[in-house]
């Protein structure tokens, strides 16, 4: 990945080429919330679901392709790819972090 990231985001973005949740849910703080899909997840227990569940039903792999900070946060757009309808899209992922930790997490279209 040739895009700036601080170094907590690198790494989500390097764990979802793989299907190791637990090194992926280990970025997040513990009372950490998750926006995706227009559903909530919140502490490591349920992010750590909701990436299983994405993974099961899914194949699909990000590309970051640009970021920016906004004020406390992260925006990253990336294209995501996969056996999905409408694949490939562009999804933005909005990050905050906390003490080295995601603190919180909205993926939007």
């Amino acid at each position: 990945m040739s895009i700036e990231l601080p170094f907590t985001i690198h790494r989500y973005f390097e764990t979802e080429t793989t299907n190791d949740t637990d090194s992926l849910s280990d970025l997040f703080s513990v009372e950490a919330v998750v926006i995706d899909e227009q559903k909530t997840y919140q502490g490591r227990d349920a992010i750590k679901v909701w990436k299983l569940e994405a993974k099961a039903t899914t194949s699909y792999q990000v590309t970051p392709l640009e970021a920016e900070k906004a004020g406390e946060q992260y925006v990253v757009t990336g294209r995501v790819e996969g056996n999905f309808p409408g694949s490939p899209v562009q999804l933005r992922y909005f990050f905050t972090l906390r003490d080295d930790q995601i603190a919180a997490l909205e993926i939007k279209p």
